[in-house]
């Protein structure tokens, strides 16, 4: 191989690297800037495609175009009428400006440490001017059977909401709105991912809880207690009732039984009052005498007198 030939390969090696290191592909979820020396040449590429750019010289930048996370670390805040609670919050955001995104920020790290600063910052802000029931509750709305037991003594007052957690959550967003976008960003939501008191409160909380529902409970039992004594009085006046009747007339069918065995023993004596006399010593016998009963008696007793030799 001659050096003519040499030199071809090289030359044709030399445009394949330099083509490969010109050319680049933007992907449908990125956007493009490209620097040169440190400085942003040109507008940012966000058409989807292959690209050229000078090689070497100059360098691409990508950024993802997509709706990313951000997720907040849990905070201490205190609220208007001072009650200590954990605020966990979440955010969307993207990057809408990736020129001003790249020159105030760099990357999506800086941006999640200014997104910590400019949210958490109004979330603070916000939940330290409204009440602790603006968090809780999203409207005043009555509570319904099932929401809280109503003792005639629960205070509605304590639980009408003047603004409501989602209106809160607007009010953060609405405020970060304005500061975001010098850096290149674009907010879509902020939401309160989870509101909590703190330990110290929540012992407290529960324990208030406990005695109100131990209250409530007390209640209901006093209640079923004082229905029991009224069904049981109820079924006692029944019983007794029932239990007069079912007497008066067993002691009615127990006189006309009484009346109608009299009458038998009456016409029985009356027919024959020697035999009438015989059955009833003979029955007076099994009365008195069985095989364990050992009885001394005179012959002259009127017991015995049908043991006596008749005349």
């Amino acid at each position: 191989m001659n050096r003519l030939n040499l030199f071809g390969i090289a030359i044709l090696l030399l445009l394949i690297i330099i083509g490969n290191a010109s050319a680049y592909t933007i992907f449908e979820t990125e956007q493009v800037i490209i620097t040169q020396f440190g400085k942003i040449i040109g507008d940012a590429k966000t058409t989807p495609g292959l690209h050229f750019k000078i090689p070497l010289i100059q360098q691409k930048v990508s950024f993802d175009k997509r709706w990313l996370e951000w997720d907040g670390d849990p905070n201490q805040i205190p609220t208007k009428d001072k009650k200590y609670v954990w605020v966990d919050a979440y955010a969307r955001w993207r990057i809408s400006d990736p020129i001003k995104f790249f020159k105030r920020l760099r990357d999506e790290a800086s941006a999640h440490s200014r997104l910590d600063d400019i949210v958490d910052g109004e979330i603070r802000n916000v939940i330290a001017s409204h009440n602790l029931i603006d968090m809780v509750r999203t409207s005043s709305r009555t509570f319904q059977s099932g929401d809280e037991v109503d003792d005639g003594q629960t205070d509605e007052s304590l639980f009408e909401a003047s603004v409501g957690r989602e209106k809160l959550s607007r009010l953060v967003l609405e405020k970060a709105l304005a500061v975001v976008p010098e850096y290149g960003i674009e907010l879509a939501d902020v939401q309160f991912k989870r509101i909590n008191y703190i330990e110290s409160v929540q012992e407290k909380v529960f324990d208030r809880m406990i005695s109100e529902r131990k209250r409530i409970a007390q209640r209901f039992r006093s209640e079923g207690q004082g229905k029991a004594s009224e069904i049981s009085g109820k079924i006692e006046r029944e019983r007794l009732t029932i239990e007069s009747e079912a007497y008066r007339k067993a002691e009615e069918i127990k006189g006309k039984a009484d009346a109608q065995a009299a009458k038998i023993y009456a016409d029985a004596y009356n027919t024959n009052p020697d035999l009438y006399d015989f059955l009833k010593t003979l029955e007076s016998y099994k009365t008195v005498i069985d095989d364990q009963t050992t009885v001394v008696l005179s012959t002259n007793v009127q017991l015995l007198k049908y043991f006596r030799k008749q005349d």
